[in-house]
Formats: structure tokens, sequence, C-alpha cells
């Protein structure tokens, strides 16, 4: 049978009920998410107290909040060669224990400098959960869910964030030199939960597959999709990417095509088809802009945003920073059941464009309170009202789509090492604008800052429109079919080009001559 014929017998639209055998293994494995959601949360505020407390300057701020995502691309580069080697289930439970070895030794810093070495372990382990999360989601997704349960990380750290902004308010009341070490040590909690808990799920079927394990491939697949057929049609796609004969029945195989990196590197840098080139354009395309747009300058610096606005309250600061994390939260909910109604393309660019609104408005206000000598109550109430937009908008698109769009179009035999590149592109993005915003505001000025990023979110949509081609209620192995033709073509009509998959194979053919 077809593939396009496997794609019509699972269409989003006629699509049955949830699988929760799926979807219990996709939310264990998107909690991982809470860890960085929880850290980029808490320290929005934790910084507030800690530069009281230890005396440091605006500068030695931003590095502490920014250099967790330079530290974060050291754990997703080790990580995306490790869920090759030992699988992605126990990369998930290995990023849970870093993590906890992390906040274990910032909630004790007694200094500065100790408390950059705990971030050093709390930024590798978040590394490896937000490369492994994503991949193990559209890997053990069935194709009708695949948008709603691939943007689980996304929710899991929209929550996170929201756990640390209601930690800051309520550790806020407690001695300032116990409060923020509370704040962070807490964190360690869920990491040690989390680590325990997703032993509990099964391995990714196309992981096992590659390892050649196909009778365990069988069992997970069946429980995983929505009808027998659906399972054995994904096993033969995956058989087919990992060379496996169709006709092989037996449980355990020895595939010579099993990667554990090898190869990957040259077929991406070196010498990419024209699919796999826009593969890989697009994905790091969609996760700089992702960032660049400043999403972590409005979350991570909420409460100095708020007080540039003319907040001067603690308590108002911290509950309008909560407010924030509420809005992404219920965001981020509403995208999980649009991501597969509306599509990936339409939902990312009605994001991008709320965006550059929320920007320019947020700027204008900024700019105006900048120049004025006195409080303007209306300039307050629209700047919290832009930033509430900001963080709607983002999360019901751009923030989930980011990784539900990169994890599903890679090759299998590319997915792990191509999300691990995007993920780092991702962080060291954010940890850029993170460590540079507040010197940016004093260079042309808060209200400067968020027209510059309003600027970049216009590119981002220009980007998305020429780049990116629709993948609803494609199979993940369909979707490479979609790329390699689209810059003569970027109307989401029409995508599939004629000898997309056969380019794809013959790539995979050559990728085992380098390996």
């Amino acid at each position: 049978m077809a593939v396009d014929e496997a794609a019509s017998m699972i269409d989003p639209k006629n699509k049955p009920k949830r699988n929760k055998f799926a979807l219990a293994c996709a939310i264990l494995a998107s909690m991982t998410s809470i860890l960085l959601g929880y850290d980029i949360g808490v320290m929005s505020g934790a910084a507030l107290y800690i530069q009281r407390d230890l005396k440091v300057s605006d500068v030695q701020i931003e590095i502490l909040s920014g250099i967790i995502n330079l530290y974060s691309p050291v754990g997703s580069f080790i990580a995306g060669r490790t869920s090759d080697w030992i699988g992605r289930r126990y990369t998930i439970a290995l990023a849970g224990v870093i993590f906890f070895v992390g906040a274990i030794l910032m909630g004790f810093s007694p200094n500065y400098a100790f408390l950059m070495f705990g971030r050093f372990f709390a930024g590798v382990g978040i590394g490896f959960a937000f490369l492994i999360a994503p991949v193990y989601n559209s890997e053990i997704s069935p194709t009708s869910a695949r948008g709603f349960l691939t943007s689980f990380p996304e929710i899991f750290l929209n929550g996170g964030i929201l756990i640390g902004y209601i930690s800051n308010y309520g550790f806020s009341k407690l001695p300032l030199r116990l409060g923020w070490r509370l704040m962070l040590g807490v964190g360690a909690v869920p990491a040690i939960f989390l680590a325990v808990a997703v032993l509990a799920m099964p391995e990714s079927p196309r992981w096992l597959v590659a390892q050649g394990r196909l009778g365990e491939a069988k069992r997970i697949l069946h429980k995983i999709s929505d009808s027998e057929e659906e399972a054995r049609l994904r096993l033969a796609d995956i058989k087919d990417t990992a060379g496996i004969p169709q006709d092989c029945d037996d449980d355990v195989v020895l595939v010579t095509k099993r990667s554990h990196g090898q190869g990957v590197w040259k077929e991406l840098f070196l010498h990419p088809s024209r699919a796999v080139c826009h593969i890989f354009i697009a994905s790091l395309g969609i996760h700089f802009f992702a960032q660049a747009t400043g999403i972590d300058a409005v979350v991570l610096y909420s409460p100095r945003i708020f007080q540039n606005a003319g907040i001067k309250s603690d308590n108002y600061l911290l509950l309008a920073t909560v407010a924030v994390g509420f809005v992404k939260t219920a965001s981020v909910l509403v995208a999980t059941f649009l991501l597969d109604r509306a599509g990936r393309r339409v939902l990312l660019l009605c994001s991008v464009s709320g965006l550059i609104l929320s920007l320019v408005t947020l700027g204008v206000c900024l700019t105006v309170v900048g120049h004025s000598g006195s409080t303007l109550t209306w300039a307050i109430g629209l700047s919290i009202a832009a930033v509430l937009a900001y963080a709607s908008t983002f999360s019901i698109g751009s923030g989930p789509i980011t990784w539900v769009y990169s994890s599903e179009i890679f090759p299998l035999r590319l997915r792990a090492q191509g999300v691990a590149i995007g993920a780092v592109v991702n962080r060291v993005t954010s940890g850029v604008i993170s460590m540079t915003f507040l010197s940016l505001c004093k260079a042309i000025t808060t209200g400067g800052a968020f027209f510059l990023f309003a600027g970049v979110a216009v590119a981002a949509w220009i980007f998305h429109y020429t780049m990116l081609p629709e993948t609803r209620g494609k199979t993940l192995e369909e979707i490479e079919g979609s790329f390699g033709n689209f810059w003569r073509n970027p109307k989401p009509k029409g995508l599939h080009c004629a000898n997309g998959d056969a380019q794809l194979r013959s790539t995979a053919q050559t990728s085992t001559d380098v390996d």
C-alpha cells in the first residue's frame, strides 16, 4: 500500500480517539521540560534577590541568567550521540539526574562563583532534556496526533515557568539569604522524580528498529498506533528507512545501516542532498527566529520590564510576572488542539504576526514612559497588556511549533543529530539575548530593544512564509518528500516532489557507504 493511501487512512479530519498509551508516554517524556521552564521562571525573580544578597552587578546577573543557555548545547550535543547509543528513554533519565546535581549545587551556593558552577550542571541537564523529549514524542506519536503530542514539551516548559514564578512569589517572603537559595534548590525535587518515572515508558520503536530489535518495535507500535493497519504501515516505513527488507519478520536482525552518529555530520554538512539541505536550513531558521524575537528577554526580565513601565512594588512586580506565566501556559494548551487542525504553517505565521504587533506596542509604550517625567497609568496598563499578548501569541504558535516542526522533518538517520544542532542554535541564540538584554537596554533604551526585536520578527515571518512547507497529517517518512523543490514553489499545496522519496532513499544508501 502506498504512503499516500496510508496517509488518507489516518486523515486528521477523521482521526480516532486519542491513543491513551501514546498519550501517557508523551506526558512522561515531556515532563523533563519542566526543568528548563522552572529554571527560566525562577531565575527571573531570584535574580533580584541574588543581586541584593551577593552584591553583584547587572552584567554578572546577565551572565548568571543567560549562561545556562550556553552550557545546554554541551548537553544537547552529548544527548544527540547518547540517544543513538543507549536509546531515547535512558537519555531522558540521565537528563533528570544531571539537573538534580545542578539544582542541589545552586541551592547550597555560598557565593557567585559556586552558583555559576552549579549552573553548568543544570545547563547540561537542560540540554539533554531540550533535545530528547521532542524527538521521543515525534517517534512515539501516531500520525493523527503527532502535532498534539509533540507539543507537550512546550506545555510542560510553560508549566515549569509558571511554577518558577509562583515559587518566586512564595519564597520572597523568607529571609534574603534563604529565599533565593530555596527558589533554586527546589528544582531538585522534580528532577529526581522524573529520572525514575521515565523508566516506566517504552523505548522509541524507530530507535529499536535502527538497532535491529524488530520484535520489541512491533509490540510497541501496536500499542501506540490508532489501528493494526497503521502499526503495520509505520513499521514498513521505518524498516524501509533503516534498510531492512520488508519480508524480514525476525525479532532480532543485523542492521548494517545501524548508526550511532557516524557519517551523519558528513551528510548534513559536506554532502547533503537538496532535500536534506532544505530541511537543515528550515530547522536552523525556525530555532533561531524563535529565540531572536526576544522571548527570553520577556520571560527572564519581565520584572525589569514592568519596573521600566512604572511598577515599583516587589509584590506587584512578581504578581504581574505570575500573570505572564498563566497566560503562556493557557495559550500553549490552546495551541496543542490547533496544531493538528489549523496546521503548523498557518498557526506559525499568525503567531509571528501577533509578535510583531505586540513588540511594536511595547516599544512605543516604554519609549513614551522613558521620555515622561511622571507615572502614566495608561502606559503601564498597555505595557502589561502588550507583554501578555506577546507571551500568548508566542506560546500559541512559535514556541510549540518550533519543536514539533524541527523534530518531525528530519529523516530517521539524521533526526537525533539534526535536532541536536537545532537545539544548539536555539540555546545559543537564547543565551546571547538573555546575556545582553540589560546592556542593550542601556545602549538603545528598553523601548528601542523591543523595536529591534520587532524588526527581527518581520524577518522571521518572511523566512517562515518562504521556507517552511506544511507537515500536518503526513507520516514522518512522507514529510521528507515535501522538501527539496520547495524553494521553487513556496505555496503549501503541491509540495511533494516527484523524486523526493527516491532522492532521500539514495541519500540514505550514500550514508550507509560513509558509515
